[in-house]
């Protein structure tokens, strides 16, 4: 090997060279080199081995090893090839890790992974790169540990206790010793903070912050969901008895700083179990042909002052969550079931937005307010659909013209553009004790809809109100709710798929008729075996809606403006926006901070995706436990999905979903073609794919994993 000033003797060849360099660059501390030094410093003459240098140098350049910071110089890509950003663990071992620079995932090898767990924000130092594969790399530092909390069942030995998880972030059992245990027993439900891994172990050590109860029983399993997800599943005292302190006395100055619609017919319209009223539509004659209508939303902001300990609560929840059986509330129960209510016969304190509108829905005039109502009336859901149907009952006429104006509201809303997705929501009747007897499913009627187009008329009117540019203004910062438009890739990957499925859907940029094109789409397929699936996979190919300040429109309804104005109860961006509407509108102050605002709306937004995601998986776990009193009965189903590892399929008449795992279809060796949406038997060329019609029976009924395993029954 040559050193420095010396003479290579005889024919110098490629693996001579690559050392040669590696150890110059070891050596030259960081130092970047351009190929005349490198020629000098290896003593290269030849014309034949300075090209093969030079290819050499660019070979290590593409493997990772060398970088070139400018054109022709190099420098040991060691000192610079160290990345930050989030891990992610898979269950085959084979984990990622994406870089917060936007740049291409690297693969983490589990004995790269040092004990990182999904989510994680972690260092990263790249490996050099091999011709033919991805980036790989190795964790060197785990900078924060983003859960560090988990939920399974204890098992107790003598002299320790181990948690066991199915939770797919945390890969091993979490060991425990027997002083940190807090009282919990074997076959507990428990919840476990991670104490330390030590690099050596294959096991963390973690101790238990609380027991949930015994595993199986309905309480428990509840409250390890909301655990799992990091959501709380019991309301702070403190905060509770704040809220008891606040008093529901209405002052003469409050009743004198309000319209007063106490003497105006007024109702609420809800399911039949809620309790949480916070919404009313009021409605009155405006004239031959008029009609002033009534938008009245519960005022939230009224008694939850801003900055104190209830509202610090409420943002940190930011919504509320509505698993199978109970409703974990934003608010303490004394605000949202009984101060905040809009219950009937009770003076109450509103934000409205009064419209004049026509006989054809078309809005003449309304206006912004604070508001005292009294509701006349509390109806349901099933009470006003069969009002509408049959013609007759309390407050007919009124609800026949509500009715009228929602259903042409509806009208111009789809011919706009709106999407028309419509999907049957899963319910359960439990006994007692919480174990599901039946499953039932509910769908938009006109009585739902009713509500749901004077509430987006709301939304939408506060949000243009606040963010249309007008003459000499300029719009302040605000709360939207957007939804962008879907990536025309998903779209075209859409029109693919139900083509395969015998149905055809245009493709398109265009926002209309992108928007026409689904609903065709979607009128196509009602009421067909395939209906729930397309449905599924359509709402795949969406954005999801979220919040924000920069205002970019509503794509599935179709809006340029919209907010979320009509449930503070419930949702903390709500309340976000009662307090706006105050400060603009009142007080005429100036506009607060769009970066502090827009950090409120990411956190409602993430908060929304977490309960939302808590939700299925309470609706996943009465699945299977419903599935459990049925192991060996057989069901018509349809294929939902299919994997490298088998299909999904869904029963048709309770939609609980299971799988159908590959090694079961012993009639041939199956492959999974991802390109078809199908697997295939390799020498019948059998083919299982999504909307298929099959005959399954229940094999197994996981609800640890929350899992039901199927067979396939031939016909």
């Amino acid at each position: 090997m040559a050193k420095k000033g010396g003479k290579t003797k005889g024919r110098i060849n490629k693996n001579m060279l690559v050392e040669m360099l590696v150890e110059l660059f070891n050596r030259s501390e960081g130092k970047s080199l351009s190929p005349k030094e490198i020629f000098k410093e290896l003593n290269l003459t030849s014309t034949s081995a300075r090209t093969l240098c030079v290819h050499i140098l660019d070979d290590m350049v593409f493997d990772g090893y060398l970088m070139e910071p400018e054109f022709r110089r190099y420098v040991l890509a060691n000192n610079v090839s160290m990345l930050y950003g989030k891990f992610s663990r898979n269950r085959d071992g084979f984990n990622e890790f994406y870089p917060d620079d936007g740049s291409e995932p690297v693969l983490i090898s589990e004995r790269n992974s040092a004990h990182a767990l999904t989510d994680d924000l972690v260092r990263v130092a790249l490996f050099a790169r091999r011709r033919g594969r991805g980036r790989e790399g190795e964790v060197v530092e785990i900078v924060k540990r983003t859960h560090d909390t988990f939920v399974g069942e204890l098992h107790v030995e003598k002299h320790y206790a181990f948690l066991i998880t199915e939770n797919r972030l945390m890969p091993n059992d979490i060991f425990i010793p027997k002083d940190m245990l807090k009282g919990g027993k074997n076959g507990d439900k428990a919840v476990v903070k991670l104490l330390e891994w030590p690099a050596d172990s294959k096991n963390p050590v973690g101790k238990v912050v609380d027991i949930l109860g015994k595993s199986g029983e309905n309480d428990t399993e509840m409250n390890a969901i909301l655990a799992e997800y990091g959501l709380p599943y019991v309301y702070p005292a403190a905060v509770e008895q704040a809220a008891a302190k606040l008093s529901g006395e209405i002052t003469d100055k409050d009743i004198a700083e309000r319209e007063d619609f106490r003497g105006v017919t007024t109702f609420t319209i809800d399911p039949d179990d809620a309790k949480d009223f916070d919404d009313a539509l009021s409605i009155r004659s405006a004239g031959e042909g008029l009609w002033e209508i009534g938008v009245h939303i519960a005022d939230v902001s009224h008694y939850v002052t801003e900055g104190g300990i209830i509202d610090k609560e409420a943002f940190k929840r930011a919504t509320s969550i509505y698993l199978v059986d109970r409703t974990i509330p934003m608010l303490p129960e004394h605000l949202c079931n009984f101060l905040c209510s809009l219950r009937p016969n009770e003076d109450k304190l509103t934000y409205s937005v009064i419209f004049t509108m026509n006989e054809k829905a078309e809005v003449k005039n309304f206006h912004i307010t604070r508001a005292i109502i009294n509701s006349d009336r509390r109806f349901c859901y099933d009470e006003v659909q069969e009002i509408i149907e049959k013609g007759e009952g309390e407050y007919c006429e009124q609800i026949k013209v509500l009715n009228m104006l929602a259903q042409s509201m509806r009208a111009k809303r789809f011919s706009a553009g709106a999407i028309d997705f419509q999907q049957a929501q899963v319910h359960f009747r439990l006994d007692e004790s919480g174990k599901p007897l039946s499953v039932y499913f509910s769908e938009s009627n006109e009585s739902h809809q009713l509500i749901e187009e004077f509430m987006l008329l709301a939304n939408r009117t506060v949000a243009e109100k606040i963010g249309r540019k007008t003459p000499g203004n300029t719009p302040k910062t605000f709360v939207y709710r957007i939804h962008d438009q879907p990536n025309p890739e998903k779209l075209t990957m859409l029109s693919k798929f139900v083509t395969k499925l015998g149905y055809k859907m245009r493709s398109s940029s265009g926002r209309t008729t992108s928007a026409s094109a689904l609903n065709n789409l979607l009128k196509d397929v009602h009421g067909s075996k395939e209906q729930n699936v397309i449905e599924q996979i359509s709402l795949r190919a969406m954005q999801k809606a979220r919040y924000s300040t920069g205002n970019i429109g509503h794509y599935g309804l179709a809006f340029r403006y919209y907010t979320h104005f009509t449930s503070p109860i419930r949702r903390y961006p709500d309340l976000l926006v009662h307090r706006l509407l105050t400060r603009y509108l009142t007080l005429g102050a100036r506009t607060v901070s769009q970066s502090k605002y827009e950090d409120l709306c990411e956190h409602c937004s993430a908060q929304e995706q977490v309960a939302a995601n808590a939700e299925r998986s309470s609706i996943k776990y009465k699945q299977v436990e419903f599935m459990s009193e049925h192991i060996g009965e057989v069901y018509d189903a349809v294929i939902s999905g299919v994997t490298e590892w088998g299909f999904y399929a869904e029963i048709n008449e309770n939609k609980c979903e299971g799988m159908v795992p590959m090694r079961t279809l012993q009639d041939d060796y199956y492959e999974f073609d991802d390109a078809n949406y199908c697997i295939m038997g390799r020498r019948h060329r059998r083919k299982f794919t999504i909307g298929d019609a099959v005959r399954i029976r229940i094999v197994r009924a996981n609800l640890d994993r929350k899992q039901l395993d199927f067979e396939l029954i031939e016909e």
